[in-house]
């Protein structure tokens, strides 16, 4: 059995659910040149509220917008949800230069000729992809128009010069926003109209034991433990506005992790996977002491994994 399948049973996913899911694809298949953007993710999802939420409202026709605290899993879920419903996804990561052109496409010369080279919205589109709208909270005025138009209940995009785009039915888009991040805005209630938003709860111990076990099987029951426990601590730290959410950074605790299976010590690894993401002096020195309470200087790897 599909090992993120066999997840989402063992959570208690609605079983209904499921074979609407599975109907889904049987009802949409997908070209073979396609498969190569159909990804396993690398760990599953867990969170069954927030999945059921999620799936349900993709199989009514509906897009998705996923806020919450950083390191919820947004990106997890996301990439989860492309897979299980077999579409191909295209990762559209917002940034203060994208403009109109770049989501839809822009003219090229080719075959001595003037044709559309086209985008990534485009082509979820054109495909019936799954379109995740990274830090979509970034996006300019330009980029917003573009979204308004494809996000719409009449899935018509129209395209200065060219044919309209009619969305595939099939097509979904699925934003993701953090607070607070340098760049970012106040999306306005035009844009947010168009989605279902669902406000994702921060990660409990239960779920991060899940995940970091999911992707080390090796763990010892004490390092599980302190590794579990620097995290929540950190995550508490931040919640209260002690630190920011630099060091909130499970990317970074699944890097240092694995820097620390390859020999190096602890200490050292939380550093870089930890520590070092605060460059303001005080901050760091209150990581590393949180650190220090968690993962002693004496430590080797082998106090981590087995």
């Amino acid at each position: 059995m599909d090992p993120i399948i066999h997840s989402l049973e063992e959570q208690g996913v609605s079983a209904a659910l499921l074979r609407d899911i599975a109907a889904f694809r049987e009802q949409y298949p997908v070209s073979e040149s396609l498969e190569g953007r159909i990804t396993p993710p690398p760990i599953p999802y867990y969170g069954k509220e927030t999945f059921e939420m999620a799936a349900c409202a993709l199989l009514q026709g509906e897009h998705i917008l996923l806020t919450g605290a950083k390191a919820a899993g947004k990106n997890i879920l996301a990439e989860n949800l492309a897979y299980l419903f077999h579409r191909p996804s295209y990762n559209i990561s917002f940034h203060v230069n994208m403009d109109s052109s770049t989501l839809i496409g822009s003219d090229t010369f080719r075959n001595n000729q003037v044709e559309l080279r086209k985008g990534p919205v485009y082509l979820c589109a054109e495909n019936g992809g799954f379109g995740i709208l990274d830090e979509i909270n970034m996006a300019k005025n330009d980029a917003v128009s573009v979204l308004h138009a494809t996000l719409d209940y009449r899935r018509i995009i129209d395209v200065p010069g060219y044919e309209r785009i009619h969305l595939h039915e099939a097509t979904r888009f699925i934003g993701t926003m953090n607070y607070g991040y340098a760049g970012t805005r106040e999306l306005n209630e035009a844009l947010v109209s168009r989605f279902l938003v669902i406000d994702m709860p921060g990660v409990t111990e239960e779920r991060l034991c899940r995940i970091l076990t999911a992707s080390f099987q090796d763990f010892t029951e004490e390092g599980l433990k302190q590794i579990c426990g620097l995290f929540l601590d950190l995550q508490l730290k931040a919640g209260n506005n002690e630190i920011s959410t630099k060091p909130l950074d499970l990317r970074g605790l699944i890097g240092a992790l694995k820097t620390i299976r390859g020999g190096l010590s602890p200490r050292a690894a939380i550093r870089m996977g930890i520590v070092n993401k605060s460059f303001d002096l005080f901050e760091r020195e209150i990581v590393e002491d949180i650190v220090m309470t968690r993962i002693p200087e004496s430590w080797t790897p082998a106090e981590i994994f087995l």
